[in-house]
This record gives structure tokens, sequence and C-alpha cells, in this order.
């Protein structure tokens, strides 16, 4: 049984010194201007009940709720902005029409920490990730634009989300000769449902020296238990943020048969523990050894109440058994092959090794 953790049991995340709550606060709801969000004073609540368990890691990003989150942080944070560890993102275009106004090259990235600057009404940025590869720029200006803000003071760490392993590999690598600063935080889509990740980028971030942060480790709130299958019958979904939760979960593809079968599974063991499916899920997450910290995005302060209760749950052997069988995923060509029986007896030559533990 896995020991339990809190909030102000603080974890380094990645190769760094610096420390981070075990689950981060994300702010993608803060604000409704998407239709779902929750508004300023249940936000407030939200966020201060965060910090008054010893929660430290908040998680934001430029166009989230079209920037009302970064505006409404900056009013909360006020008076304690040193305690906290304050990451936002770069990349979403804020303006249409303006190719310039988006992307991952250096005249984004500068314009966007920018504006992130003054909405969060602060000096610096403890954590700037770049939010999705944009396939165009290239890694070397990316990675010394990240450094030159890093110099400034204008940024203390610097991480990345949503784009392939191979990718960062490169950068963190080319980071390292050129002694630019290093990536220190993968962001990455990371749930029972969302487990394709375990192929290349989780091994990749243990490799390299980033602590996996996982996004939507509740499945869209799939994994909560609140869809049913009458939900599948909804119609098409908008690519639209805007609009419902149901809508979002639909369009990134959280919503399907096989993750309410998987979420059956989630909620038998709750049921079993007294527990909420949220809290299963959660606490699920936190095992793996690659994980430093998953982003819970309440929209009230009774589902963060809940949240939080995963950090009181050790999930037994024989449960994590069961939810890993019904979340699990083919990793495909090279691991199943470098796994077989053959490949594994021609490479050790008949002798026994004993590998890492991934879990």
């Amino acid at each position: 049984m896995a020991e339990p953790v809190s909030l102000d049991r603080y974890r380094l995340l990645g190769r760094s010194g610096l420390r981070v709550s075990p689950l981060s606060l994300g702010t993608m709801t803060f604000g409704s201007d998407w239709g779902w969000g929750s508004d300023k004073d249940e936000a407030r609540q939200i966020f201060d009940t965060y910090l008054d368990r010893g929660g430290n890691f908040v998680d934001t990003a430029n166009q989230y709720t079209n920037g009302t989150a970064e505006q409404l942080l900056g009013e909360f944070t006020h008076g304690r902005r040193e305690r906290l560890v304050l990451a936002t993102k770069y990349t979403i275009a804020t303006r249409t029409g303006d190719p310039n106004s988006g992307g991952n090259h250096r005249k984004s990235m500068v314009a966007s920490v920018e504006a992130s600057l003054r909405k969060l009404n602060t000096d610096y940025i403890d954590l700037l990730y770049l939010h999705a590869w944009d396939d165009t720029t290239p890694v070397e200006e990316v990675l010394r634009a990240m450094d030159d803000l890093v110099r400034t003071g204008k940024v203390l760490y610097v991480g990345i989300s949503n784009t392939p392993a191979w990718q960062v590999s490169r950068m963190q690598a080319i980071a390292d000769l050129r002694g630019w600063s290093p990536l220190i935080a993968l962001q990455i889509e990371y749930s029972l449902i969302e487990r394709t990740v375990e192929r290349d980028l989780i091994p990749m971030a243990r490799e390299m020296g980033l602590g996996v942060v996982p996004w939507s480790p509740l499945g869209s709130g799939v994994l909560t238990g609140k869809y049913t299958h009458a939900d599948l019958d909804a119609g098409e979904a908008s690519a639209d943020p805007e609009g419902t939760r149901k809508n979002v979960a639909m369009a990134n593809g959280s919503l399907t048969e096989r993750s309410l079968a998987i979420t059956d599974v989630v909620k038998e063991v709750a049921a079993g523990r007294g527990a909420t499916p949220a809290q299963v899920a959660l606490a699920w997450t936190l095992l793996n050894p690659a994980v430093t910290s998953s982003i819970i995005g309440a929209r009230t302060l009774t589902q963060l109440e809940d949240n939080l209760g995963a950090l009181e749950l050790s999930l037994t052997e024989d449960e994590v058994a069961a939810l890993d069988e019904a979340g699990a995923v083919e990793l495909g060509f090279p691991h199943t092959f470098l796994t077989s029986p053959m490949p594994r007896g021609l490479i050790l030559g008949g002798t026994k090794v004993t590998a890492r533990s991934t879990r």
C-alpha cells in the first residue's frame, strides 16, 4: 500500500531544486468567459483553500478563459506571490488573423511573457511552458529565447507541453550542450483514459530530467463518473472550448465507450474504499514515479475539496492492478519487441538483468 501524501509534502520538479506540491491548482476554470468556469468569488475561494492547505504550485496560460485566468491570479496572489510557484504558458494566438500573435517563435514568446507579467501583476514567472509544438519554429530559436528570458530574471525555469518525445529529448540535449537553461517540466495529458504517453513521453522525461505534470488526470471529468452512455448520443462536439465541459470532453476524445468502461472499474474501486471516483483516478496518477504533480481543475470549492481527498487515499496492490489492466495500452514497436522472450534471450545471452522500475 502506498504511503499517503499531502499538499505540503513537496516534491522536486525535474532536475531542479524547485519544490512543488503533489497536486497543482489548474486555473483553466477561472473565469466564466467560456461558459463553464468559475466566477470571481468562487475562483478566489478555490485559490484561498488550496493555499491554506499548503499548496504552492499554480498553473495557468496566456489565453485561459481569454486571459481572465491570469488577471484573476494577479489579484488573488497579492501579498502572497513569493510563496507561490506560478507557472504560465505561451503559444496560443492572441489576435485572430495575426500570424505572429501565436506560435513558438521568439516574437510570440516575448510578447506573451510581457503580457502575462502585466496580467499576473508580477515581475517574474517561476515556470514558463511552451504550450504546444507548432512544428515550424527552429528548436534553437525556442531554447535561446527561453534562456534569454531566464538571464533577464523575467522567467526562472522553463518547461514544455504537448510536444513529441523525440523533439523534447533533442531540445534537452541541445540545451545541455550549449549551456542554456534546461527544460525541467513536461506537461502532458495523462490519466487512466490517456496512457499512450507511457510509450515514449514518460520514459523520456525520466531519462532527460523532466518532472511530469499531468493535465486532465480526470479525463475531462469522465473519470468522475458523471457521464453515462446516454451522453454518447449527444451528437458531434465543436472544437471550440466555449460551451460546456461535456463539449470539451467529446471534442478531445475523452468521452467514449472505452473511457466509460474504464470509469466503471474506477467506480468499483472507489465504492470498495468509501472514496469517490475522482479521488481514485487522481491517486493512481501519483503512483507513477515520473509524475511530480497532477493538475486539478476544480470548478467549484466542493470539487476542490473532493480532489484533495486523493492525497489521503493509499491504493492497494490489487486495486492498482485492476486499474492498470482497465486502462492498459499496447506499447507497440520497438517496446513490445524488445521485451519479448526471443530478443531478450539473444541480448542477454541467458543471463538475468533487473531493469529500473517504471512504477
